[in-house]
């Protein structure tokens, strides 16, 4: 009797051979041959998962965003019981920057990605992020229930902050990665900012 495929596990392994691959040769240089390799498996197999290059890539993406998410749940667990909305904003902000391997894996291959698309139709025609504006509005909501708990400066505006605390993170991330700056500087940036829009405690 045939052993049965489990294919969302298959589809993973080959996912995840994407990542090592681009990881250590950099995005632009990834082909569906070099990710057949790494996974063990044949071009054609490959091929009859992801069809393009432009889908295994976008594939790679979405296994980064969902290990980023566990980054930030198990950030959010180790403050306690009842984290605070800082704790949670700190949580967000700081899984982002490449502080170890697999941030740093994050960082590159996101920023990676959006660079190529700029001046690859096909890849800008994929879906990016499914939902771009995800963060601002999780960051914004977590910033207004602080506004609300009296957590925060007079006049701080929750959106706006969001969108510059974002904004500031990527930068210090991107920092990192090309070495202007340590990831204890750039947390200590981060944590300026923030001790500039929440009262002390």
């Amino acid at each position: 009797m045939p052993k049965r495929v489990d294919h969302a596990v298959r589809r993973t392994e080959i996912t995840e051979a994407l990542v090592r691959v681009a990881d250590r040769r950099g995005l632009h240089a990834v082909g569906m041959r070099e990710v057949a390799a790494e996974a063990g498996v044949s071009l054609r197999l490959v091929q009859y998962y992801f069809e393009t290059k432009e889908k295994l890539l976008l594939s790679g993406l979405d296994l980064l965003a969902k290990r980023f998410g566990e980054r930030v749940s198990a950030r959010v667990r180790a403050t306690g019981e009842s984290p605070g909305p800082r704790a949670m904003v700190e949580a967000l902000l700081m899984a982002a920057l490449p502080t170890d391997d697999e941030s740093r894996t994050f960082h590159h291959l996101y920023t990676s990605y959006a660079v190529l698309a700029v001046n690859d139709p096909a890849l800008a025609a994929q879906p990016f992020i499914t939902n771009p504006d995800a963060a601002e509005v999780a960051l914004a909501e977590l910033l207004g229930q602080a506004r609300e708990a009296a957590l925060l400066e007079p006049g701080v505006d929750a959106h706006s902050e969001a969108v510059g605390l974002l904004a500031m993170s990527a930068g210090l991330g991107t920092s990192i990665l090309v070495g202007q700056r340590s990831p204890e500087s750039a947390t200590a940036v981060l944590n300026h900012h923030l001790n500039r829009i929440f009262r002390p405690q």
